[in-house]
């Protein structure tokens, strides 16, 4: 039996429209946020900022390939950067292709070298007032997904 079945709930099966409507908001959300220079990419830039700066964190994600669900350290940074998220009210969602990432975030301008994608935090900008429409749709569907027990949830990006 599961959670969902002990409490009457359902799971919202994935192939729902404001599933696909969650990943073009993330899309348009990472976007953005590179564009107002709020994105941090890679999982050790993420933790040193995190420590730094909880409040300014305003969303999470998390990404992995197939290849990279064997890699333990992943899993265990994977681990801590949700608890911390789920301690600190961050948002938080996975994302189960970083090729599609790499393709809407560019490089690292300093080296031009490939940034670490696993983790990218979305900040608050210092302009007062941003209120990025995206990143509303993202925190009502992380909060739809709590309702159904689904914690961390998987979006699809767009094509």
């Amino acid at each position: 039996m599961t959670l969902e079945e002990i409490h009457g709930q359902q799971p919202v099966p994935s192939g729902h429209d404001w599933m696909h409507g969650a990943g073009t908001a993330l899309h348009d959300l990472l976007v953005s946020a590179q564009r107002r220079g709020c994105l941090t990419a890679g999982v050790y830039e993420s933790a040193k900022l995190m420590n730094v700066d909880p409040d300014n964190v305003a969303f999470c994600v998390l990404a992995a390939d197939q290849e990279d669900e064997g890699d333990i350290a992943l899993q265990i940074h994977f681990t801590l950067i949700q608890a911390f998220c789920c301690e600190n009210d961050i948002d938080i969602v996975r994302v189960n292709d970083v090729a599609k990432l790499a393709a809407i975030v560019v490089p690292n301008e300093e080296s031009g070298e490939p940034r670490d994608l696993h983790c990218i935090l979305i900040t608050n900008p210092n302009e007062e007032g941003w209120k990025d429409p995206a990143l509303e749709k993202l925190n009502l569907f992380c909060e739809e997904s709590r309702n159904v027990n689904d914690w961390v949830p998987t979006i699809t990006l767009p094509e």
